[in-house]
């Protein structure tokens, strides 16, 4: 697995994953916004030091056209991406 946020919108690799379209529906705007937030994503992971070959995020478009980003790993990056989580939810004083 690799590839933070390698989709673009050029007719060719963007994942637009409405199903069935509904006219009036702007899934291109939601794209845009998922596009946005998985390159926010990405950077913050990578500022954690997470290693970049143990996820993938892509950015697409629900049935809606609401933004969705989707995050793939590899089972030691989601226990990665998990101990992270802890850290930040002790730090926060929201540790259980």
């Amino acid at each position: 697995m690799s590839g933070l946020g390698d989709d673009r919108f050029d007719g060719e690799a963007a994942d637009l994953d409405a199903g069935i379209w509904v006219r009036g529906v702007d899934y291109v705007s939601g794209w845009r916004d998922a596009r946005e937030a998985t390159a926010e994503l990405g950077d913050a992971l990578r500022l954690v030091g997470m290693e970049t070959a143990e996820l993938r995020l892509r950015a697409a478009s629900g049935a809606d056209g609401s933004g969705v980003v989707r995050l793939e790993l590899s089972a030691a990056g989601a226990r990665e991406v998990a101990m992270l989580a802890r850290v930040a939810a002790a730090r926060l004083g929201r540790a259980s």
